[in-house]
């Protein structure tokens, strides 16, 4: 990736997606911080440069009201990558090595650990999400920063058994789907979150089409249970055009343009790709374990994933994360009071009824036909109907 300037750097609306970031007033070059080194490519030497406007990520992911709550002390978040520089000042007495992976030939793990954790320094806006956590590094790749299965899954429990519980893995690879199941299961066992991209950076070109490569169906360890998978998104809420174009994230955060520390020094790098956003993801959970200590891995997943700003998909929300009072009690289904049908009444008063209603239709009856007859009779002289009249003799 070329040089980038520091128009990435500065502030946008939150969550990124409401307007492009505005032009940059004091520009500045930043390094780009590699994923892999070539054989005979020497080691990624420390930056001369510093950003001192606050990153875009910052504003957008509300840092500074998430740290007046937590910032993820008493926490250790395990950096299962190409391993983390002892001798970064943000970092400085918070970084606790795994065997060979106190040194950082590459620089991806130093950076991914500065989203996670570095500390605000002065003249320089640029800090990590849960700036007071502790980091465990454990090497994850080759010294080249070449990846393999069985080096992420040994580095997954590596993390777990030094204590972490939060458990970073910096790299997505297609194979590897028992190995990295069965690390992923240990960790969940001692409740330990794993969080991980969930693809690639970048695809890398088909050799016989020079075009990028389809992505795989599944990337692991993002996709075996229990992990929380994560995807990248830019300063414009958009993704890069050689980005994998896949589905399956659980949470979407901040990855592309993203500025953080280097190997040594404190100069300043700037990366891209969904592994940086699963750090900006770490350092959240980070925060959420330190304000809730007495959640699972599970809950603060959920926590992470329920609280996020609605998208496809969510977006991360620290501070609504570490806000959000979530339960699992429903709401009991209102049911109507039983109807009370009142007692049979009594036959009496009905018989009663029918009696004089009755008894006043028959004198109704025989007062009209006696309105009929009276008349009728009078008018023959009471003779019985059909006897003619006889001349008198």
């Amino acid at each position: 990736m070329a040089r980038a300037v520091a128009a990435a750097l500065l502030a946008v609306a939150p969550l990124a997606a409401q307007a492009p970031p505005a032009a940059a007033a004091d520009s500045v070059e930043l390094p780009a911080v590699p994923a892999v080194l070539a054989p005979d490519e020497p080691c990624t030497k420390a930056s001369g440069e510093t950003a001192r406007d606050e990153p875009w990520t910052r504003q957008a992911l509300g840092l500074r009201r998430s740290w007046r709550l937590t910032d993820g002390h008493g926490v250790t978040v395990g950096v299962v990558d190409t391993g983390v520089g002892t001798d970064i000042p943000a970092l400085a007495g918070r970084v606790t090595a795994d065997g060979g992976a106190g040194t950082d030939c590459v620089g991806h793990g130093s950076f991914a650990a500065g989203l996670i954790a570095a500390a605000p320094g002065e003249g320089s806006g640029v800090a990590g999400v849960a700036p007071a956590a502790r980091i465990l590094a454990v090497r994850g790749t080759d010294t080249r920063g070449n990846p393999t299965a069985e080096r992420l899954a040994n580095g997954i429990r590596a993390a777990v058994d030094g204590g972490a519980k939060v458990v970073y893995v910096g790299r997505a690879v297609p194979t590897g789907r028992a190995v990295l199941t069965a690390a992923v299961a240990y960790a969940t066992r001692h409740d330990a979150l794993v969080v991980a991209p969930f693809a690639p950076d970048a695809m890398p070109d088909d050799p016989k089409t020079r075009e990028p490569a389809e992505p795989a169906p599944w990337y692991w360890p993002a996709a075996a249970p229990g992990v929380l998978s994560v995807m990248d998104y830019g300063p414009d809420g958009t993704r890069p055009e050689n980005a994998p174009n896949k589905d399956g994230a659980d949470l979407a955060a901040p990855g592309d343009a993203v500025v953080s520390v280097g190997p040594r020094g404190s100069g300043h790098f700037i990366g891209s790709g969904s592994s940086l956003a699963a750090a900006n993801v770490a350092g959240a959970a980070a925060l959420v374990r330190a304000r809730y200590p007495r959640m699972s891995a599970a809950e603060v997943s959920r926590q992470l994933v329920t609280a996020a700003y609605p998208a496809v998909p969510p977006r991360l929300d620290p501070y609504a994360a570490v806000t959000a009072v979530l339960t699992d009690r429903q709401g009991a289904t209102p049911r109507p009071a039983p109807a009370k049908v009142p007692p049979a009444a009594p036959p009496g008063p009905r018989d009663r009824a029918l009696l004089i209603a009755g008894a006043g239709g028959g004198a109704v009856l025989l007062v009209a036909a006696a309105a009929v007859v009276i008349p009728r009779g009078r008018a023959r002289g009471w003779r019985p109907a059909g006897r003619e009249d006889r001349p008198a003799a």
